[in-house]
């Protein structure tokens, strides 16, 4: 993960998506929180998930992904612990023998990637940032897929002779 000199904040404001004031105003908010700049730019209506992962796809040198358009196998998913792609949303895209490409709404958060990495070993992970509404979504949809796939294991009559 190569990281750019820019900062987030300096980003925004390259974009003319923030202002220089708005971004200090917003500083000083995240010294009394333990929260990240973009999570405080967000709740202040400044920025949209979509600004924030195109900013951190800049700033980090990692593609962005549109999980709309991408196609996603619900099924590769299952794979994994669900700690790790619902709680620490890392939501895997794509598999094949050597790699993995995993969609993460932030990719400073080394614990949720390093609980990934280890699921995924010997697999090397490659990171795209997705944006969060369009993460929480499929994550909302893979819960959904997870519960019809149950539901349906306890519809099935049971085998003859096995009871």
């Amino acid at each position: 993960m190569e990281k750019s000199t820019k900062r987030i904040g300096e980003i925004l404001i390259a974009k003319n998506i923030i202002t220089e004031a708005q971004l200090h105003d917003a500083l000083s908010d995240q010294k009394l929180s333990d929260k990240f700049l973009g999570v405080i730019l967000k709740d202040k209506g400044l920025v949209t998930d979509q600004e924030i992962a195109e900013a951190l796809s800049d700033q980090f040198g990692i593609p962005l992904v549109d999980l709309k358009s991408e196609h996603v196998d619900l099924e590769l998913a299952r794979k994994y612990s669900t700690s790790v792609v619902i709680d620490h949303k890392c939501f895997p895209l794509k598999q094949d023998d050597f790699t993995v490409t995993v969609a993460v709404v932030n990719p400073l958060n080394a614990v949720a990637i390093s609980k990934f990495e280890e699921e995924a070993y010997p697999r090397k992970v490659n990171l795209v940032v997705a944006n969060e509404t369009d993460l929480n979504q499929l994550i909302k949809n893979y819960r959904q897929y997870i519960s019809e796939s149950i539901q349906r294991l306890l519809k099935r009559k049971p085998l003859e002779g096995t009871q």
